[in-house]
């Protein structure tokens, strides 16, 4: 019995295979251990993972945002211990599900495009190089929240289109006050700027929207997928749900850009389960 889990800030996507190669699912909030303690860590397993608790499984891979440290790897390792004593455990992080998920064995370029981005060289076997995403205060180029923040400061500056700024108080009803005191006292900013990628999806009509995503997914590939050695000749792939709704667009730039970009899909989950199937 193989488990494998891929997790974010805000949910965790389990797959089980089991002897028959049959493969389950199960679905649970996020474990991210800069926001989790052990003990809270350890709920999120149980809750997940409540019919499959007393399973005996060989293996565990654990993916997760977070998991680049050794000290954050030890705090999960240790709660799948409690939980499974006899399995062989591996951590890693979010960078390397989107690497072997969409790369497998093979050499390419493995981005994330979601709530953040990040991206990586991968040799097949391997990263060989990655260009710090530095988060979001100083990086997170073309993601969610970075699109949410070119949006709210267009929105402040009273440059939106006037329908489209009175369709975002329509459905918001926020006022200004409320956005700030949200994006600078909320626990989880990253997530708040996050939540207004639907809205701008719904307008990317526009001239100044599609302008402004299509700027957000040059930035990103300039200053990301640019900086690999010899980029122009490699196959770039993307995971998550900016890359994939926003398809059209981020395949546009890589063409106007020169770079080769195949497959686009909305989660790591499926293609890890594939890499990690018995062969």
């Amino acid at each position: 019995m193989i488990l494998i889990a891929e997790s974010g800030s805000t949910k965790t996507e389990w797959r089980i295979i089991d002897s028959k190669q049959n493969v389950f699912h199960a679905r649970s909030g996020g474990i991210n251990p800069y926001y989790l303690d052990a003990s809270g860590i350890l709920e999120v397993m149980r809750m997940g993972l409540i019919e499959y608790i007393e399973t005996p499984f060989k293996e565990v891979y654990f993916y997760g945002a977070g998991c680049s440290s050794a000290r954050n790897k030890q705090t999960i390792r240790d709660c799948f211990m409690q939980l499974f004593p006899n399995a062989k455990i591996e951590i890693n992080h979010d960078m390397l599900a989107a690497a072997r998920s969409l790369c497998g064995i093979e050499h390419g370029i493995a981005c994330i495009l979601g709530t953040g981005s990040n991206s990586c060289l991968y040799d097949g076997i391997g990263i060989i190089e990655n260009v710090r995403s530095l988060g979001y205060i100083l990086g997170d180029e073309g993601s969610g929240n970075y699109l949410g923040k070119q949006f709210l400061k267009h929105y402040f500056k009273k440059e939106l289109p006037q329908e489209i700024r009175d369709q975002f108080d329509e459905e918001f009803g926020l006022e200004p006050t409320d956005i700030l005191n949200n994006i600078y006292h909320h626990h989880m900013p990253i997530l708040y700027l996050s939540s207004f990628s639907k809205f701008i999806h719904k307008f990317l009509k526009d001239p100044m929207i599609y302008q402004m995503v299509y700027d957000a997914f040059k930035k990103f590939l300039e200053v990301n997928v640019m900086k690999y050695t010899n980029y122009i000749n490699i196959p770039v792939h993307f995971t998550g749900s900016v890359a994939f709704y926003y398809e059209e667009i981020l395949r546009k730039v890589g063409t106007d850009l020169g770079i080769n970009i195949k497959d686009i899909v909305v989660g790591p989950i499926d293609g890890l389960t594939q890499y990690h199937q018995p062969k």
